[in-house]
């Protein structure tokens, strides 16, 4: 059993946990929760933690016993009370606690190569709030997205916060961040012919008067500010949203499912 906070471990999982920058260099993230940590698939658990005494209950040896039955290497380390509550994000843990590989995917993948569908991408241009990310992520799962593609000043999609808010989704929808957005878009326009769609202010048509079942990309902003004039002059369109009364954008979440699932009726 692990009974200090100087133990390595811990302080490596407590630094995942406040830094993007050591996750990127290890190649990790931390999961937190019973529900959580077993939608992790087997291949991508690193180790488990788990609170002391957690492993004497039917819950937690059933528990257990199906995390090594679809990981069979994986460590698993008993954790002192007081100490795992130190290495947790959330106020009230629930008693475990995995480490996990990081993905990786090409732009191939955000594509829909092995699903055989059009592209369906929701590009994200410096998003910053957690819970916008992991909405968006949960929700281009239920839409059928192929694949979020963001900039590397976007909020980081492997955040204690964004984790928690995807509920399992983030290992199942592709996703991949880029140090050149607007290369990217073209390279989508150009060489794979995806329509690129930007909700601008500026747009024509609303965005069920349109096409979208061919391969199609729609980019999201910032929270604040928008998509920059740089990122919506690539656009292969604008599009509108309706809305009433005084307001002149909606949150980027509900925007991004909008157009999501708009994309979803028309092909099926």
């Amino acid at each position: 059993m692990i009974t200090s906070t100087n133990n390595n471990q811990i302080k490596n999982i407590i630094a995942l946990n406040k830094k993007a920058r050591e996750r990127r260099a290890q190649r990790l993230f931390v999961v937190e929760g019973i529900r959580a940590v077993a939608e992790v698939p087997g291949d991508l658990l690193h180790a488990i933690y788990y609170i002391e005494g957690f492993g004497d209950s039917a819950d937690g040896k059933e528990f257990l016993a199906e995390i090594k039955a679809k990981a069979s290497d994986v460590p698993c380390e008993e954790v002192a009370k007081s100490v795992f509550n130190s290495m947790c994000d959330t106020v009230t843990p629930q008693g475990v606690l995995a480490l996990v590989k990081m993905q990786d995917f090409s732009l191939e993948d955000i594509l829909g190569a092995t699903s055989g569908r059009p592209a369906h991408i929701i590009i994200l241009e410096s998003l910053q709030d957690p819970g916008n990310m992991g909405t968006i992520v949960r929700t281009a799962e239920g839409a059928g997205a192929t694949g979020i593609i963001m900039n590397n000043t976007t909020v980081d999609i492997y955040s204690p916060k964004v984790v928690r808010s995807t509920m399992g989704s983030i290992f199942r929808v592709p996703h991949l961040i880029v140090s050149d957005l607007g290369d990217t878009i073209k390279t989508l326009e150009d060489k794979y012919g995806v329509a690129v769609y930007a909700a601008h202010l500026k747009g024509d048509k609303f965005y069920t008067e349109l096409d979208f079942k061919g391969p199609t990309a729609f980019m999201i902003g910032n929270e604040g500010n928008g998509l920059t004039d740089e990122m919506a002059d690539l656009a292969t369109s604008y599009l509108k949203i309706p809305m009433e009364g005084q307001l002149e954008s909606l949150n980027a979440s509900v925007a991004a499912s909008l157009l999501m699932y708009e994309t979803h009726r028309q092909r099926y």
